[in-house]
């Protein structure tokens, strides 16, 4: 991912930690779907979620803004979901969720001042650049 990022116009740590918060198994746990990205990715690889309304198994796959991501029908009931969608509050300015249907669309790449986490990407860029 750090070659996608150096091979970007722009810096090179933002774009990065873009791509990262892109990833669909960070999406679905941004949307609350799942209470910890280590359950997004398991929901994600157990064929719970789908994108543009295909099923997708890869926790890496790279969301373009526009893409829409739901829980599929037949795991609406599962009793994680719900109960992360139950606790879960929280909402982020590049994600547009609808919890009552389970769906959401990545709506733009979010900018370094959004993301939460206190990362120093710096140092990651240039750990990677040696």
């Amino acid at each position: 991912m750090f070659y996608m990022a150096a091979s970007k116009k722009g810096v090179t740590g933002a774009i990065l930690l873009g791509l990262c918060e892109s990833r669909l198994d960070n999406t679905v746990y941004r949307m609350g779907i799942a209470p910890t990205r280590r359950a997004a990715r398991q929901l994600v690889g157990h064929r719970h979620i789908t994108v543009n309304k295909e099923v997708v198994n890869i926790a890496s796959y790279i969301l373009r803004p526009g893409d829409e991501v739901a829980v599929r029908e037949r795991s609406r009931s599962l009793e994680a979901i719900t109960n992360s969608l139950s606790t879960n509050n929280t909402r982020f300015d590049w994600i547009e969720f609808n919890p009552a249907t389970m769906s959401g669309k990545l709506i733009a790449m979010p900018e370094r001042a959004q993301i939460p986490e206190n990362i120093r990407e710096q140092f990651i860029v240039e750990l990677y650049s040696k």
